[in-house]
């Protein structure tokens, strides 16, 4: 630790990142657990991104959007996982204070972007089943690319916000992240500085970028489910069922481990609690959402059919 006294300066120039397990038995199995789950998130992630460029069938809007949930979901993990497997196989826990802060920036870029773009979807989706006939129109490539272009911005305010904000605490004492990743209640718990006021914009800030959006998701979901339920053909409904449902399933478990991440600061015996939505935030989810799109999804299972195979769309 840098001692500096007399300036607002952090006197901690590293923190210690305890992990998931402490054993080295355990550590083992952790490496080959999360190796396996970061091998097959980017194989089934970048697999649906291949299908959506290289399937003319994809070529739509709902694919265009997934197609970048997909490089998100990469990233998510990407920011996490890999440096945590590196401290493990060098026995080496700590992390510096600038690469801890730049690890939550990304982090919560990428994940801020995730909630914009669950958004744009679900607007996709309200426009494909209650507007069909201005579709083509109002989701044109130019608007799609700009609700991208906006998420990014958003994301990007928020993440600068928080790291900004976190970097004007002093850490001073303890250095001992009770986790494997940097993240906010877990730094907050360490600083020697009040930190009501970052708890407070933390709020702030996820009610409107967090809140807003599951209001329109709601809103758009609302409509949806009352146009579907008036559809007379069955095979039709089915299918609008099956696409939002699969949306409607990544929406649930994105929200509801960020709520509950997020929501209790100040809880002293929630570190390991953490540790779980943790690993459900930055594995599970990516993991699980080329399976939860591509299951239920003919057009997806084709094309990748088609590209495992190396035959090419003949539409």
């Amino acid at each position: 630790m840098e001692s500096e006294a007399g300036t607002n300066r952090t006197a901690v120039a590293e923190f210690i990142l305890l992990g998931l397990v402490q054993t080295e038995e355990m550590q083992s199995v952790v490496f080959v657990l999360f190796l396996f789950a970061y091998l097959v998130t980017a194989g089934g992630n970048l697999s649906i991104l291949a299908a959506v460029l290289v399937e003319p069938k994809l070529h739509t809007p709902m694919y265009f959007f997934l197609g970048n949930l997909s490089v998100l979901d990469v990233g998510c993990i990407t920011v996490t996982v890999p440096a945590m497997l590196g401290r493990l196989l060098s026995h080496k826990c700590t992390i510096s204070y600038d690469a801890c802060l730049s690890q939550l920036f990304f982090f919560h870029l990428l994940a801020g972007m995730d909630c914009f773009l669950l958004t744009a979807m679900a607007y996709d989706r309200f426009l494909a089943i209650c507007r069909p006939l201005t579709y083509s129109t109002r989701m044109s490539q130019t608007v799609q690319r700009m609700l991208v272009a906006a998420s990014w911005a958003c994301a990007f305010t928020n993440a600068l916000t928080h790291t900004v904000a976190i970097s004007t605490l002093n850490f001073c004492g303890p250095n001992e992240v009770n986790h494997f990743y940097c993240d906010l209640p877990q730094l907050f718990r360490l600083s020697c500085s009040s930190t009501q006021l970052n708890e407070l914009l933390l709020f702030a800030v996820g009610f409107i970028m967090a809140g807003a959006p599951l209001v329109l998701i709601i809103t758009s979901y609302s409509h949806v489910a009352a146009a579907v339920l008036r559809i007379r053909s069955v095979e039709g409904r089915k299918k609008a069922f099956s696409t939002c449902g699969a949306h409607l399933t990544v929406v649930c478990l994105f929200y509801g481990t960020g709520i509950f991440n997020y929501m209790r600061l100040g809880s002293e015996d929630a570190s390991d609690k953490d540790k779980g939505v943790g690993v459900f935030n930055t594995v599970i989810n990516p993991m699980l959402n080329p399976l939860i799109y591509s299951l239920r999804n003919p057009d997806v299972q084709g094309a990748l059919w088609r590209i495992f195979l190396g035959r090419r769309s003949l539409t």
